[in-house]
């Protein structure tokens, strides 16, 4: 069963493009929100992680802050 995968992240920010980039590799879909450019989108981002960094990935409710590629692979069985 697929996992539901949300990437809060910003167009110019090298690691979520390293974490999108390593996303799509492993065959993972996921929704990609420009909190740069969606306020409502960015207070949900800090209301779930507690901050304001970028990337921030919520796979099934599990947050992940940043290009934390071992922790990512292990909530995604990879």
């Amino acid at each position: 069963m697929d996992k539901k995968v949300t990437i809060y992240s910003t167009p110019t920010c090298p690691f979520c493009i390293r974490t999108k980039q390593f996303l799509k590799e492993n065959n993972i879909a996921f929704e990609d929100i420009d909190v740069s450019s969606n306020e409502q989108a960015a207070s949900v981002m800090i209301e779930k992680s507690g901050q304001m960094g970028v990337p921030v990935l919520d796979i099934d409710g599990q947050i992940i802050v940043g290009f934390d590629k071992e922790k990512i692979k292990s909530v995604l069985g990879l």
